[in-house]
């Protein structure tokens, strides 16, 4: 490709809102353009780096066996309703009517469709298993998009979907994805762990998240380093230390006056005590939606954890069973019962949600808030003065006792590159995808569903690799191969050598354009191909051209007569 001809521009500005450097750089080297909040167009560059990163993709989607198909985004309502996610799904999907006023929505993810694909081609236990893939364009109308392509509304996703006879199938072709998205991100030349994480909105008990750590990721991943237990924070366990049991009697509960102690510190200064005594509460409005005709109910939700720990809300929210949550207002958590700053679950009204942590229902003689302005209630017990579901529903930090080994744990930031899910008969149960088996016996299918962004795949790349000059994308995902760079006033030589590259088979990006030397060279840093040959005067006398190697800087000389040879073993080597 000649950069004269090239349908993109560089930059030398940074674009405003740009608040990671692979974004900044991604739109200065004219590899995307923004077109609205989280709405992207994939400018020649970028566009065949996905194409490379597709093609790896699709090299160990074939090796599983996979075939590969193509699904439409725009969906019939009707499917989604067999699930009953078209309601409980919350505004990030997208619903409208078309004109004859059927429902349908944009697809954020394709489970509905390919269920409704495998229920007319399965019939028997002779069908299975099997497995499809696709790479293509999904909708998800996110209300914070950010960092460029890490968290956008419309996106490239390869998805694919496993159907399987029994639970050892699906354990099998889960497994095959596993160990493939490991060898898909090496080869890309991505880092990533892959951690436990929660199934969220779809579904299943089994999944895990392939992570990319950064410090611009918004996932927080708990780590030990001492034996490898590895989750998202959503999900994460810790070792709670609690009283033996029997250790203190239960006191009878007492009511103080606690005047200005509204948070825990608060309390604890005034009452001399450490929070670990202590009772906090969390009041959350979680939103109810009915699967058959989507009719919405608000029940106000009451968490509990021990004063010296922290809820995570996507635990409450699971445990609760809810489609969405949001902090509850002052008149809300008035209107149960309860009084904000001094409140907790003794007393609430009927119809309220109590969530209580597994701390609280192991803790004895707890001091809680007794929903009186200015009051405590000294000695309460899980049980006794009050009652709930029990689950987990603790945040787990940084220093806390890993679960398995008790070891401190470990916290950072990760950017989500991919996620597995073994998804069950969550969704052959719900739209009816049944087989016959060997007895004659019909049953559902087993289910498993696996997706990698695309997009965000690239932009993690362009956060891994870039100095303060630009992007330096590994050879395999770069755009070209090499950068052929003429000096030269006269274009014959230059022309010349970039058809004898372009016959022997190298992807070249030629800087054909009459600007100087210093525009050039800042220009091919900024876009980062692995490989630089310029052609200068001094060098092409000397039957010379000369090599930089963008990662490490390094710059030597080919002989112009062996170019061919030369280049081929030096691309070589660097492949390794």
């Amino acid at each position: 490709m000649r950069m004269s001809n090239m349908f993109s521009k560089t930059l030398r500005e940074a674009p405003s809102g740009a608040d990671c450097k692979g974004y900044e750089y991604l739109v200065r080297a004219g590899f995307i353009n923004q077109l609205s909040a989280g709405i992207f167009s994939l400018l020649p560059l970028g566009f065949k780096s996905v194409q490379k990163i597709t093609a790896i993709i699709r090299e160990e989607m074939n090796a599983l066996g996979a075939e590969e198909i193509q699904m439409p985004v725009v969906n019939s309502a009707d499917i989604w309703k067999e699930t009953g996610r078209f309601y409980s799904i919350d505004r990030e999907m997208t619903r409208f009517k078309d004109r004859k006023d059927s429902d349908m929505c944009l697809a954020m993810t394709h489970e509905e469709c390919c269920t409704y694909l495998a229920r007319q081609v399965i019939d028997s236990y002779k069908r299975l298993p099997l497995l499809v893939y696709q790479i293509q364009t999904k909708w998800r109308d996110d209300p914070r998009p950010r960092a460029g392509l890490i968290r956008v509304r419309e996106f490239t996703m390869k998805d694919s979907y496993s159907f399987d006879k029994d639970q050892a199938g699906l354990e099998k072709v889960y497994k095959a994805h596993y160990d493939a998205y490991f060898r898909i991100y090496k080869r890309c030349g991505l880092p990533v762990v892959a951690v436990g994480s929660d199934s969220g909105m779809m579904g299943g008990k089994v999944s895990h998240e392939y992570m990319y750590l950064s410090p611009i990721g918004e996932d927080t991943i708990i780590t030990c380093p001492h034996c490898g237990y590895t989750a998202n924070r959503q999900v994460a366990k810790f070792k709670k230390e609690v009283a033996p049991e029997g250790k203190e009697e239960l006191k009878e509960k007492e009511l103080v006056e606690t005047p200005n102690a509204k948070t825990i510190d608060e309390l604890c200064s005034f009452l001399g005590i450490t929070a670990d005594k202590t009772a906090k509460a969390l009041f959350m409005v979680g939103t109810y939606i009915n699967d058959q005709n989507g009719e919405e109910v608000n029940r106000l939700i009451v968490g509990l954890v021990r004063g010296d720990m922290d809820i995570e809300e996507n635990k409450l929210q699971n445990a609760a069973r809810c489609s969405s949550m949001r902090p509850a207002q002052a008149e809300e958590i008035l209107e149960a019962g309860m009084v904000p700053g001094f409140g907790s679950a003794i007393g609430c009204k009927e119809g309220t949600v109590v969530i209580a942590d597994d701390s609280v229902v192991q803790s004895v003689n707890l001091v809680s808030g007794a929903n009186k302005e200015g009051f405590h209630y000294l000695n309460t017990n899980y049980g006794r003065d009050y009652s709930g579901v029990v689950a987990d529903i603790a945040q787990a930090k940084e220093g806390y006792k890993c679960p398995i080994c008790g070891e401190p744990l470990n916290a950072s930031k990760g950017v989500e590159v991919g996620n597995i899910f073994q998804l069950g008969t969550r969704y052959s149960e719900a739209m009816n995808c049944y087989y016959q088996d060997e007895k004659g016996e019909r049953k559902p299918v087993i289910m498993g569903s696996y997706g990698i962004g695309v997009g965000r795949l690239l932009a993690c790349l362009a956060e891994e690799y870039n100095d303060e000059n630009g992007l330096k994308l590994p050879l395999a995902v770069s755009p070209f191969e090499v950068h052929f760079v003429s000096l030269l006033k006269e274009t014959e030589v230059s022309d010349e050598i970039y058809s004898r590259l372009k016959n022997a088979g190298f992807d070249v990006l030629y800087d054909d354009r009459k600007e100087s030397a210093g525009v050039k060279f800042a220009d091919s840093d900024l876009i980062g191909i692995p490989v630089r040959l310029t052609l200068g005067n001094r060098a092409f006398k000397e039957g010379k051209i000369e090599v930089k190697v963008r990662d490490t800087g390094n710059v030597s000389f080919l002989s112009l007569e062996n170019l061919e040879v030369e280049l081929s073993a030096l691309l070589k080597e660097l492949r390794k």
